[in-house]
């Protein structure tokens, strides 16, 4: 038996090879054994410090790495350090190169081990490589939560002490680009019964300007009524031909049918939905339209003109709604405020697709609120930002704040699982994966309505 096998056989703290344990294990052995109490006695009376040059973190971190990369080295040369049985051997150790990494509790000064032979390649410190692999996931989810480059390069050398160019953190953020890439252009279902759309207003510069620009995010509801986060788009043209490239772009990724868009009059769409899929409803939002038609009342008259207008968008057919319509702007109140009568006017032939269904797929495609409130959580990441270099940058940032947001979520609902129900507080997913509430009745009411569509997909 070799040295480094008697080593992990002689009740270490960190367990043994054929029982290993877990790092919470490890830790509270160490505790019990009484390993950790000098050395926070030193700490206490400032005679040490945990983090930062010659503390006692990374001094443990540079142990732990070091002997890791002896191992390595034995295993790669065949024979501990000292061992006879590496006499004669053709390769051998030849000292050591200095190296510098930046970790997750500040810098580290390693004694890298090399072999005369020069093919030593270490997988726990690789080559080239100046960062730990943790400090890479630190910055992407300090980027993800909002924090710009500057920021995250302030933090890390407050807090760890380390100090990270702007280009390095650039780049480390941009490693993710390949995979959002791939989640943009991944094969989608053959049919949505519904997409949401929705909008963000983001600052982009463009040459010497920065432009406001609109970054827009379709959500989808597949057959299960699971509902799915199916692209984002910058927009930088306006209308039609904009439009005309998103609904290509998702026909290409599989979506031979979509049911219907809720929207909020998005200029060119009607035409580019009905261009790609010719039978689609565009429905647009009708809490989106009572909001802009209460951009033209006064506040003491709000509650009054929304009485007014619910019998409009809760009546059983499109004449009852074009009558209680009429009756709103022939009204003392339709009068004041004729701009929000236009509202309902200019809209009619996209809100009127809304009264053909039943109940249950009203409260649906009512409003676009399982976008907004996605939307909500992303205005506050983006909000501290000046502007965005750029519209793949943008969707970067979009891109791991969704993907940030449903892990926080998932972590929390993982802690509290197995808990009784009235001690669960944790939120439910956001967007990604979560289900349309009421979806069986609605997917029932749906195949009524549009049978020859649904039924390939149902049976």
């Amino acid at each position: 038996m070799g040295t480094r096998d008697s080593q992990q056989q002689e009740g270490h703290p960190f367990g043994t090879a054929a029982q290993p344990s877990s790092a919470r294990d490890a830790v509270n052995e160490m505790i019990e054994a009484g390993l950790l109490d000098g050395v926070m006695d030193t700490v206490d009376r400032g005679g040490l410090a945990l983090t930062g040059q010659g503390g006692f973190l990374p001094e443990l971190v540079k142990a732990v790495l070091e002997r890791g990369l002896q191992t390595e080295m034995a295993d790669h040369l065949g024979y501990d350090k000292g061992d006879p049985a590496g006499r004669g051997s053709p390769n051998s150790r030849n000292g050591a190169s200095g190296k510098t990494i930046s970790t997750e509790v500040g810098e580290v000064d390693l004694e890298v081990p090399r072999d005369r032979a020069g093919s030593f390649e270490p997988r726990l410190v690789p080559k080239g490589s100046r960062r730990a692999g943790g400090l890479d996931e630190i910055i992407i989810s300090l980027y993800a939560g909002g924090m710009t480059v500057r920021d995250i390069q302030h933090h890390l050398q407050r807090t760890y002490g380390t100090e990270l160019s702007h280009e390095t953190i650039s780049k480390i953020t941009d490693t993710v680009l390949e995979e959002v890439t791939a989640w943009q252009s991944r094969p989608l279902e053959e049919i949505y019964p519904i997409i949401y759309l929705d909008a963000l207003v983001v600052k982009v510069r463009d040459g010497h300007q920065v432009r406001n620009r609109s970054a827009h995010i379709a959500v989808g509801v597949d057959l299960d009524g699971v509902k799915h986060v199916l692209g984002i788009w910058i927009q930088a043209s306006e209308g039609a031909k904009f439009w005309a490239g998103v609904c290509a772009e998702l026909r290409n990724r599989g979506v031979k049918d979509v049911l219907i868009v809720c929207c909020d009059g998005l200029p060119g769409l009607p035409e580019a939905i009905e261009a790609t899929w010719p039978s689609s409803t565009v429905q647009t939002c009708t809490v989106h339209l009572i909001r802009a038609a209460m951009r033209f009342v006064s506040y003491q008259d709000r509650k009054k003109v929304a009485a007014a207008l619910k019998p409009i968008y809760t009546a059983p057919t499109a004449q009852a709604a074009e009558t209680a319509l009429l009756e709103f702007a022939e009204s003392d109140l339709g009068r004041k405020y004729p701009a929000a009568v236009r509202t309902w006017e200019n809209a009619w032939e996209r809100f009127i697709p809304f009264l053909e269904f039943p109940p249950e797929v009203r409260k649906i495609i009512y409003t676009t609120n399982s976008i907004e409130s996605l939307n909500y959580q992303l205005r506050k990441i983006i909000k501290n930002r000046g502007h965005f270099p750029s519209d793949d940058a943008v969707i970067k940032l979009l891109w791991l704040a969704i993907r940030d947001i449903e892990d926080k979520r998932a972590r929390q609902r993982d802690k509290q699982r197995g808990l009784p129900t009235h001690q669960r507080n944790a939120p439910a997913r956001l967007v990604e994966g979560a289900t349309v509430h009421g979806w069986k009745q609605a997917l029932g009411a749906l195949a009524l309505h549009f049978p020859d569509r649904l039924d390939p997909y149902l049976n």
